[in-house]
């Protein structure tokens, strides 16, 4: 097994906490490098596009979040073997992805320009994922995304419904899921509630989902 370092913020989401959970699940050694916000400014200057996470696997740097996704997830034996049902499991992953692309410059907005922006999302497409979401997740049986199991899809899919739930974000309501898509909301809990990823965030003695 290679030996893995994975670089991130020191918070329990973002684009990062689908590789946690990845090696968590699997069995996949790995240093777990948090830092706090403060200390980006300097993380950042050692990154090859000033951008996290990244991964060095075996002292060699990479980056791009589904990218590092995809390769812990085969590590762990969470990424489909079969080529379609790993195209439906990536289709989802960068849906997820696309999604966070527009919510992510409204975190550098504050005050009304912030508002204005997360509600022209909140009724514009951020209902048009989750629906497309729901509607995937509805045709392939109604519990996983790909492949009849759980694979990083899931994980994926996981962690951007408990954050658009937390509260964490101003002028995103914490029941938009559940009025746009209940779905996966269901899906959020059975993962949060699986053995593994409860057992994840125990050990930081956090709950597994809002």
């Amino acid at each position: 097994m290679p030996q893995l370092k994975l670089t991130y913020f020191d918070f329990h989401g973002g684009r990062a906490e689908p590789a946690r959970l990845a090696m968590a699940i699997g069995g996949v050694a790995f240093e777990d490098y948090r830092f706090n916000f403060p200390d980006f400014a300097e993380v950042r200057k050692t990154t090859p596009l000033g951008q996290v996470p990244t991964l060095q696997v075996d002292g060699v740097q990479v980056t791009q979040c589904d990218s590092i996704l995809r390769y812990v997830g085969k590590l762990a034996g969470l990424y489909p073997t079969d080529p379609f049902q790993a195209l439906l499991c990536d289709e989802v992953m960068f849906v997820v992805e696309e999604a966070g692309m527009k919510l992510g410059p409204t975190f550098r907005m504050t005050g009304e320009e912030q508002k204005a922006a997360r509600l022209a999302l909140v009724n514009g497409s951020i209902p048009v994922y989750l629906r497309w979401l729901q509607s995937q997740l509805m045709a392939h049986g109604g519990e996983y995304f790909s492949d009849n199991r759980l694979t990083i899809a899931d994980l994926k899919v996981f962690i951007d419904v408990r954050g658009l739930n937390s509260g964490r974000m101003d002028h995103v309501p914490t029941d938009l899921v559940e009025q746009i898509a209940p779905a996966l909301n269901a899906h959020m809990r059975r993962i949060a509630e699986s053995e593994a990823v409860s057992r994840y965030y125990a050990q930081f003695q956090l709950p597994s989902s809002k």
